[in-house]
């Protein structure tokens, strides 16, 4: 059976002491069911994250990006066995603000997939089309091909460890989104494109909406075929918001 993954990418929002504290607050009302709940904090707060989340964590914990390479003269970047060795479980690859603002490519997320996969972390690659690729009748085609690119360094196993994202672009901080049958449709493509990949393993990945997600939509969302969990921006950065989504 697929994880159904809740999982809040906080962005550039929340210091080291804001950010313990929601993690106080949130632990201290959710009730821990099926559903795994993963955090991605910015890489200055992740150690207070994780120092407040306790040891053991009942959280999978994140980092937003990390650069693809081990070490080296990088100035300001992150690396995946850094983000190993701090504890975290996962990391954001592709996340349409690092393809559309800091112009990351297809090929750069592969090798961002294949360092963090290497590094024994879980990638969690994000596609999503923009308002005009969507208007030309594109999405298909563009999400497919930044499934196939960004998974086109790893074996079948490892592509089965991985998570998706669907997120469509003109649905993320806009207000509008992706109504439950635009998400099932889109989400029962890549399910193809990941048969196409690596065959009946494809029924063990799982797929996330990202776009806008509420607490007013978040059941209606989660209710539509072949979504397995959401990726939160904005509505995961109170608690409230945050618990009403987790018990959606």
């Amino acid at each position: 059976m697929r994880k159904r993954i809740f999982a809040a990418n906080w962005k550039m929002n929340h210091g080291p002491t804001a950010a313990a504290g929601f993690i106080h607050q949130f632990r201290s009302r959710w009730v821990k069911g099926d559903a795994e709940v993963a955090f991605f904090p910015s890489a200055l707060s992740f150690a207070a994250v994780r120092a407040a989340a306790g040891d053991p964590s009942p959280f999978k914990l994140g980092v937003q990006n990390v650069y693809a390479a081990d070490r080296g003269a990088f100035t300001g970047e992150n690396s995946a066995p850094m983000a190993k060795d701090a504890g975290a479980d996962y990391v954001l690859v592709g996340h349409s603000e690092r393809r559309h603002v800091f112009g990351e490519t297809d090929a750069d997320c592969a090798a961002k997939c294949a360092i963090v996969e290497r590094s024994g972390l879980t990638p969690l690659l994000c596609v999503g089309e923009t308002l005009q690729q969507r208007q030309k009748g594109e999405t298909s085609s563009i999400v497919t091909r930044q499934l196939r690119e960004g998974l086109a360094k790893l074996d079948q196993i490892e592509a089965t460890t991985s998570v998706i994202a669907y997120e469509p672009v003109w649905a993320i901080g806009t207000g509008q989104n992706a109504t439950p049958q635009d998400a099932a449709e889109t989400h029962a493509v890549l399910r193809r494109a990941l048969r196409d990949l690596i065959g009946d393993r494809a029924a063990e990945v799982s797929i996330l909406y990202g776009g806008s997600v509420t607490p007013a939509n978040a059941a209606q969302i989660l209710a539509a075929s072949d979504v397995d969990g959401v990726l939160v921006g904005g509505a995961s950065l109170e608690v409230e918001s945050w618990l009403s989504i987790c018990s959606a």
